[in-house]
């Protein structure tokens, strides 16, 4: 399939409130260098700008960062200020709070409650904006999460930040959640070759609540924070071969086909690699493909 004239409207969009993007968004994460964090080497900072520049141009209206996503020469939402500033109306940035990394890089105790107004007035300064699109509480194992949420749910209401989300969490999170205050978005690790019961719940328990679902991770998979996996299930080359798509596009293309309410945010330093990505909103596979490629997610568990 070709990249070349696909847009992130192919995918379609969500609207969720007043919160209305296109499928197809943009993982900040990779922009810092060739691996997440400081695993891998930094990225060269004029092609990273460009990077974000030729999202926009193709469309992409929902950027996904942190303030933790840095390597040992880059920050994501020091790029993202760079390129995009002044942002574009509809531009929805969302950015994540409660783990800390020290410049070193090193991960550090989450935030405490008290905390988290710090976490996003460090995201302010960062992205030189006046309030924030979208939160989302990293959950950093903590068995419950209301203390935390109901701090960021004060902030909502002080109108440093528009919409919450939640992230890494388990479906009982989500019910603790929403008696506290709207949730718009829940981001989970979830991939065509890692199964997880609880997660298929979740994806569930969002498109029944009106709620977005949006996986981290979909195209990396199992390597995680590493990079794109190289590991592909046969099934995976087989629908990519008979789309003349690369496996990544295939992977996109069945975490979109979860359910309308699914949301894509494929991370990269490479604009050849981002065409790609947004491309693959608009391919569709046929019910047998996704059969076959469910079948293979099965056995793999």
């Amino acid at each position: 399939m070709t990249s070349e004239t696909i847009t992130a409207d192919a995918a379609g969009t969500w609207k969720s409130g007043d919160l209305s993007v296109n499928r197809v968004g943009f993982g900040a994460m990779r922009l810092t260098g060739s691996a997440a964090f400081h695993h891998g080497t930094p990225s060269d900072r004029g092609r990273s700008i460009a990077v974000l520049r030729k999202a926009v141009e193709l469309g992409v209206d929902h950027i996904d960062t942190a303030a933790f996503y840095f390597s040992a020469l880059r920050s994501a939402n020091e790029l993202i200020n760079t390129a995009l500033a002044p942002y574009p109306d509809g531009l929805v940035i969302a950015t994540k709070v409660g783990p800390h990394r020290d410049q070193g890089g090193d991960w550090g105790t989450s935030a405490r409650p008290e905390q988290l107004r710090g976490n996003v007035e460090e995201n302010l300064r960062q992205l030189g904006r006046d309030h924030l699109d979208l939160v989302y509480l990293r959950r950093m194992g903590q068995d419950s999460i209301a203390e935390h949420f109901g701090a960021l749910a004060e902030l909502r209401e002080d109108g440093l930040i528009r919409h919450l989300g939640i992230s890494a969490v388990e479906p009982r999170h989500l019910a603790e959640a929403r008696a506290i205050a709207p949730v718009v978005c829940v981001q989970n690790r979830y991939a065509l070759d890692r199964p997880d019961p609880e997660a298929d719940e979740l994806l569930r328990l969002c498109g029944e609540q009106g709620i977005a679902f949006v996986p981290f991770y979909a195209v990396a998979g199992e390597v995680g924070e590493q990079g794109a996996t190289a590991a592909h299930d046969d099934e995976v080359l087989n629908v990519a071969r008979a789309h003349g798509a690369s496996p990544a596009q295939v992977r996109i293309a069945w975490t979109l086909h979860q359910g309308p309410h699914v949301l894509a945010i494929p991370g990269t330093g490479n604009p050849d690699h981002l065409a790609e990505n947004v491309a693959a909103g608009a391919l569709r596979l046929t019910p047998e493909e996704l059969a076959r490629l469910n079948g293979a997610r099965e056995q793999t568990g």
